[in-house]
């Protein structure tokens, strides 16, 4: 899946990809810091650079919300709600996010999709009283023109001279206006950083405590919340139990000097107590909070989704269950007890912040004068401190990234061994699908759609072991539909895979040991000059980032460059990152690592952490690119090793034929083409015992080595 670069959503976080699109688990743009095209017959304004327990496998038909012409009656009823009694506000924020800053969410949060019809993962809604504009980054900026209506403005959010949310919203309203959000779905971060622009302006951003207003409109036809069932994830797969990365943990809280944290990121939960979910489309996590203090440890969680089994599993790890809604109570309790609080504020929403910093304020009002000026002045010596005093006297809120982030992108052993055994299998049922697509259109002459193709590689996928769902919504993207970086086909659009045009297939799966990622693009018939060139130089870049080494700790953006220099040797480029973490039989995109040009992300890659290796390239309405592997980081046997430092590099998860057809050799050193046929060696090695017949034949045609004196 094209990366998205990954960093604390301390904004309007969306999992983007550029200036142009932000790419691996989790992007951000919004404020600083931190089918095919339609024929339409409505004029849609654009900004632009030029100013202008049960695991069930789902079909790639998901729930849409189509584009709307004529009069926007969601809009005008939630314009109604701005003048509702206590609220009287100018403006209302919609982002993308569930209140856990997930990147994937479940259909009952999809309100950014419904009030606006864009039904891309990224992208925050404002409306006003009389404006609606969607910003979102390039990977959409073609779906967002096909799904927007004519009273939406899209915003082509990194692009030169398109204005953040922020920006935008200071320069339409009047001074002393007033903008609305749901402190739920907004990072402490975010609203903070948000207050701050609006009140240059003398604007006021308010908290809409009494309900969403989306939720207002959408009312009885607003999907349920999910509820089902938690399962344990198999310490042979989790590779460390419960109680032992509690105690990290623990261990983490005492060196900063607190005494307690929450944890609201669902794959932190999910990986922290060996728990699987499936609340969320293709993301194996359940909705739930935890807080771990130094002698306890709370989950808060639907009680229905608890069976007997994770009860067990849970009790053991002396982890207590309290429902969901709880947590605020529990935030509160822990401000009276006098705690220190470690809250990720980039990744934490607002309301669970001030609700402790609240409570703070009235622990401190209530205090005798004496005591309190001796806490005062105690706080007042934190701003100098080097660590925190647990015996200080009093709460206190210790803002820091969360520690369970780098524990879970650094694999251990088990978790390293079953994501390569998942690939493998992966591997195999992928060599079955080509097998099959390539027999039905090249020599059966047969056409399908790329719902039809997507739909039967969940099939091949669905009888591997182990297999329990896809890790994204799959892209089969024919043609013009391979430009659309996050393309989904739908069955009364989508167009049809034959061997006139490239076909741009990236999928993965969700397995019980590993989580899997690939792209190819291939072409079953003769592809042009142009697309040949244009595949080579994208193979070029992915070739020089897998063979990269570099010292331990080195950021993803500064290997960036190796995966586009190809390409800007003749002025092409793409709208996404190019790498992004991957979970262990967790999400698709995982953080903190990545890969992209963007620097703000300094998380240096350290050995263990996997990432994915995906450039591109994207010719608007004529075809796409894009070769998709995963790579684990790994230690590397370097003659020297200046300054002491240990050097990185990469070892490959992915192992699926690249097609050599596509390939201009002219273009390509005899080092590339001695990477593409050991990789193709590889390939045959790992995966020829697992297959057999057809299968095993197209396997071994399309790993045959290529020549090296082709190259003219």
């Amino acid at each position: 899946m094209e990366a998205v670069i990954w960093k604390r959503p301390c904004v309007l976080a969306l999992r983007s990809c550029g200036p142009f699109a932000t790419c691996g688990s989790r992007g951000t743009f919004g404020f600083r810091n931190g089918g095919r095209a339609l024929h339409r017959t409505f004029i849609l304004r654009v900004i632009n650079s030029t100013g202008s327990g049960a695991v069930v496998a789902r079909p790639s038909s998901a729930r849409k919300y189509k584009r709307r012409e004529g009069v926007d009656r969601k809009l005008a009823a939630l314009r109604q709600l701005f003048h509702k009694p206590g609220l009287q506000m100018d403006a209302y924020i919609i982002p993308s996010q569930d209140p856990h800053q997930s990147e994937f969410i479940a259909e009952c949060f999809m309100r950014r999709a419904f009030i606006s019809g864009f039904t891309g993962s990224a992208g925050t809604a404002v409306v006003t009283k009389d404006k609606a504009s969607l910003w979102t980054d390039g990977r959409y900026f073609l779906q967002a023109e096909n799904q927007l209506g004519p009273d939406w403005t899209l915003m082509r959010a990194g692009t030169p001279g398109v204005p953040t949310v922020s920006e935008w919203l200071t320069d339409v309203l009047s001074p002393g206006s007033k903008v609305g959000i749901d402190p739920f779905l907004f990072s402490s971060d975010a609203a903070e950083e948000l207050k701050h622009t609006l009140s240059t302006k003398d604007h006021k951003l308010i908290y809409v405590y009494d309900g969403n207003l989306v939720d207002e409109i959408w009312k009885e036809d607003r999907p349920k919340p999910p509820a089902a069932p938690v399962r344990v994830h198999d310490i042979k797969y989790a590779g460390l139990d419960v109680s032992s990365k509690i105690s990290s943990l623990r261990q983490n809280l005492v060196e900063a000097g607190a005494t307690s944290i929450v944890i609201s990121m669902l794959d932190e939960i999910a990986w922290l107590l060996n728990l699987r979910g499936n609340d969320v489309a293709h993301s194996p996590v359940a909705y739930a909070y935890l807080i771990v203090e130094l002698d306890s440890t709370t989950l808060f969680i639907d009680p229905s989704k608890i069976t007997p089994e994770v009860i067990v599993h849970l009790r053991n790890s002396n982890v207590t269950v309290k429902p969901y809604e709880g947590l605020l109570l529990e935030v509160e309790r822990l401000a009276n007890c006098g705690a220190k609080l470690w809250l990720d504020t980039s990744c934490t929403n607002v309301a669970i912040v001030d609700a402790f910093h609240s409570a703070c304020n009235k622990y401190f009002e209530n205090l005798p004068k004496r005591s309190k000026q001796k806490s005062i002045k105690e706080r007042n010596k934190l701003l100098n401190a080097k660590s925190i005093d647990s015996e200080m006297e009093g709460p206190l809120a210790i803002h820091k990234a969360s520690p369970v982030a780098i524990a879970k992108a650094i694999k251990n052993g088990a978790e390293l061994d079953g994501m390569r055994q998942a690939h493998l299998r992966d591997a195999a049922a992928l060599a079955e699908f080509w097998t099959w697509l390539e027999t039905k259109v090249v020599q059966d002459k047969t056409t399908f759609t790329e719902v039809e193709v997507a739909d039967k590689l969940l099939e091949f996928r669905s009888k591997q072991a182990g297999f329990l769902d896809t890790s994204f919504d799959t892209i089969s993207g024919s043609g013009a539909n391979g430009a659309i970086i996050h393309y989904q086909a739908e069955p009364d659009t989508c167009d049809i895979v034959d061997d006139k045009k490239l076909y741009l297939l990236d999928s993965g799966g969700q397995y019980v040991d590993g989580t899997t990622d690939v792209t190819r693009t291939v072409h079953l018939g003769e592809p042009s000059s142009r697309e040949k060139e244009c595949f080579t130089r994208v193979l070029q870049g992915h070739i020089a980032l897998d063979q990269a080494i570099f010292p331990e700790n080195t950021p993803g953006f500064v290997l960036d460059v190796l995966a586009r220099s190809s390409l800007w040797k003749i002025g092409l480029d793409y709208r996404h990152g190019t790498g992004h973490g991957v979970g262990a039989s967790l999400n698709v995109h995982e953080g903190p690592q990545g890969i992209s040009y963007r620097y703000e992300n300094m998380t240096g890659l350290q050995g263990g952490m996997i990432v994915s290796n995906e450039p591109g390239y994207y010719e608007d309405r004529s075809f796409g690119i894009r070769i998709e592997n995963l790579v684990i980081v790994q230690d590397m046997e370097t003659p020297n090793r200046f300054g002491g430092n240990s050097y990185l590099g990469f070892e490959k998860l992915t192992f699926v034929p690249i097609q050599s057809k596509l390939l201009d050799l002219s273009l390509m050193s005899p080092a590339e083409i001695e990477w593409l046929n050991n990789y193709h060696s590889e390939v045959w090695e790992k995966v020829s015992p697992l297959i057999q017949g057809d299968v095993h034949e197209w396997l071994w045609k399309n790993t045959r080595p290529v020549p090296v004196n082709s190259t003219a």
